[in-house]
């Protein structure tokens, strides 16, 4: 039986009130957390704001609870659509097609999918643009500043996590930073350029972390931990690009086709340097640890490096059981089988011709 909160929200929607009924549909999942219908209206009325991330998380939770739940599927794939996420939409309404076989608004979506995703494929094949000249104005290059600076103004609430991002020429690592957060209490799902997480703890407010990502990311090979300190989260990229922030907006997407020089694709990232002339960091790190590989070294340091190398591959028992053999031996014995002195004292063992002697202070 619909509680008063959902039918007064239900009432709102009727009534172009959308706001008011994403107000209410709020206060009645906080009332009831597991009514997966819900959430799914709830993403109606996001939609209708043109919440469209907002709406994609209210659609997996819904999912989550109810997988049987044909418009949630339908729903999702209408969101991910209007942001461009055509694969992430097609499979979402292949999903719902199967539950509502007669329901033709899958499947005209679903060919709506196919024609964009087929135009995407066009774009790729097509030539690459030309670069921009070198000699940009300054006007220009002052307004790209603009843009950015615009870009790392701090929102005016305060989140109740703080985030931050890095990346690599492969991936982009986003870490949250929730201390002692049950992994049961954490669903973060991954669209082809979209990252929502959410945090929801029994008697709190839920936190909900949805941005439009600057670039394309590949969701099967993206993951995540929940650590004891944070929430790492890591993000394949699509393409080996430098993102100039975490989300999307027009504006760094026009910047970075100004100020960013065109790659070959055999050409790996370099990084600026304060100096006059480009240093490539990866590859003077490459030739500093072929260097150290190489060196050659003679007794106890060639030992030490040895010992150093065995110690620095192992794993956690391996170690254990360096630590443990060596100490207990008074350095006699240097074993990496955890199973075999795990459980038992390691007695010493001193090289041929020579004795163990004990020093009594």
């Amino acid at each position: 039986m619909a509680s008063d909160l959902e039918i007064r929200a239900k009432e709102a929607f009727i009534d172009d009130h959308f706001e008011l009924a994403v107000d209410l549909y709020s206060q009645a999942i906080s009332v009831n957390p597991k009514n997966a219908e819900l959430f799914a209206d709830r993403a109606q009325a996001h939609i209708k704001l043109g919440n469209f991330t907002e709406a994609v998380a209210d659609t997996n939770r819904a999912i989550e609870l109810d997988s049987s739940m044909s418009k949630a599927y339908l729903r999702k794939g209408m969101a991910c659509m209007k942001l461009e996420e055509y694969q992430t939409a097609k499979a979402a309404l292949e999903s719902g097609v199967s539950l509502a076989p007669g329901e033709t608004r899958f499947t005209n979506l679903m060919k709506e999918c196919d024609e964009h995703i087929a135009e995407e494929a066009g774009e790729l094949l097509k030539p690459p643009l030309e670069k921009v000249p070198e000699n940009v104005s300054g006007k220009d290059v002052e307004l790209v500043n603009e843009h950015s600076n615009q870009l790392t103004v701090a929102a005016p609430s305060k989140p109740k996590y703080r985030d931050e991002f890095y990346q690599k020429p492969e991936e982009v690592v986003v870490t949250i930073f929730a201390k002692k957060i049950p992994r049961d209490n954490v669903t973060v799902d991954f669209g082809e350029q979209i990252l929502s997480v959410t945090i929801d703890i029994p008697g709190e407010d839920a936190y909900h972390f949805q941005p439009r990502l600057f670039g394309k990311i590949i969701p099967a090979k993206c993951r995540y931990d929940v650590l004891s300190t944070k929430i790492e989260i890591r993000l394949a990229k699509a393409e080996p690009i430098h993102w100039t922030s975490l989300e999307f907006s027009k504006e760094n997407a026009v910047a970075q086709r100004v100020i960013v020089p065109s790659a070959t694709a055999n050409e790996r990232p370099t990084y600026p340097s304060s100096k006059p002339k480009r240093v490539d960091w990866d590859k003077l790190e490459s030739e500093v640890k072929k260097e150290e590989k190489d060196e050659k070294l003679d007794g106890d340091a060639a030992l030490n490096k040895f010992f150093r190398d065995i110690y620095q591959d192992a794993d956690e028992d391996m170690r254990r059981a360096m630590q443990k053999s060596f100490v207990e031996s008074n350095g006699t014995v240097l074993s990496t089988n955890w199973k075999e002195v795990g459980s038992k004292k390691v007695e010493g063992s001193p090289p041929d011709g020579m004795e163990m002697k004990k020093w009594e202070i």
